[in-house]
């Protein structure tokens, strides 16, 4: 799709944990944009966003935003009765995708592998371990690994975990513990395109001292990007066939990006979806700006397909009279 010159509000900022991250991406957007002739409006999301886009009155909101409430459904449902069309996914699809729960009720029944575990309450981890050391703690809503503990025979949390050892169990009131998978960090980014979505490819990600933490992911130099990964070709062929089916799955729109945990010891049988991230970053650090160049498409480029994306949804929307066309 040819955009004609649009007006675009760029929605960043926020008040979530990732707030630092979604200005990042915003202001990469909205530069880009502004760079193919777009008008662009920068929105740093508050209380009064709804009186703020009205008054702008933007063809199409490119929602930059990562966590609460910007990607879990609050902000799609808004725009849905402010009747404007908005980039990624829509307002259902988000409030499954965050939830790394409800993502496994999707996602599991139609054929994509990811961890057991179960959901526990903070409390509980002072009394016992919810299942055996290696396991990982990590917030139920929230991503960019946020708040993701590993809980190990050696770790300095006490066993059981102490109450005054720092951690996400002082956070939250609830976390979902699931077993620790040995291994290797993959991740790999799609793309929705006039033909539908595509896979673009696989990414290894290598820490350079612990795992692949929010400080590691936003801070240059302390991962290393192997972009298309070393891995064998049936794991390759895997890794994007399972990144394309948690996105028709859950119904994700213009991008998405699913994380993967590969234990290669066991071949296919140790490659785990871990999530998949309904608006992934877009800094200059971020992963699908990252593929999408290796595939041939430029920042700009990728920023305007995402665009398309949301009009051809918001076509859709229109043409049969019914909502943002998610699942």
């Amino acid at each position: 799709m040819t955009l004609p010159k649009l007006h675009i509000a760029v929605l960043m900022g926020g008040w979530a944990n990732e707030r630092p991250v979604s200005l990042m991406s915003g202001e990469g957007c909205a530069d880009a944009l502004e760079e193919r002739g777009h008008t662009v409006t920068r929105i740093d999301m508050d209380r009064q966003v709804a009186a703020r886009i009205a008054e702008a009155a933007p063809d199409v909101i490119f929602n930059a935003l990562h966590g609460v409430p910007g990607e879990d459904g609050t902000v799609q449902g808004m725009l849905d009765l402010m009747g404007i069309p908005y980039t990624h996914s829509g307002l259902a699809t988000s409030v499954i995708a965050i939830d790394k729960e409800l993502t496994k009720q999707a996602l599991v029944p139609a054929g994509i592998p990811m961890p057991g575990g179960r959901i526990v309450r903070s409390e509980e981890l002072y009394e016992g371990d919810p299942l055996p050391r290696p396991y990982v703690l990590k917030p139920v809503n929230e991503g960019s690994s946020v708040g993701v503990a590993i809980v190990t025979d050696d770790s300095n949390y006490g066993n059981p975990i102490q109450r005054d050892a720092v951690g996400p169990w002082q956070q939250f009131e609830s976390l979902l513990a699931e077993p620790f998978i040995k291994g290797r960090e993959l991740t790999t980014a799609v793309i929705d395109g006039e033909d539908g979505p595509r896979a673009l490819t696989v990414t290894e990600l290598v820490p350079k001292s612990g795992f692949y933490d929010f400080d590691a992911k936003y801070t240059d130099g302390m991962t290393d990007h192997i972009c298309p990964a070393d891995i064998p070709d049936n794991i390759t062929a895997l890794c994007l066939d399972y990144a394309v089916g948690a996105h028709k799955v859950l119904g994700c729109k213009g991008t998405s990006r699913t994380d993967f945990r590969w234990d290669d010891e066991q071949g296919e049988q140790g490659l785990f979806i871990l999530e998949t991230n309904t608006q992934p970053g877009m800094t200059p650090l971020s992963l699908v700006p990252e593929q999408a160049k290796y595939c041939g498409m430029n920042y700009g480029d990728l920023v305007e397909a995402i665009v398309a994306e949301a009009l051809r949804v918001a076509e859709v929307k229109r043409s049969k009279g019914n909502a943002h066309g998610d699942c």
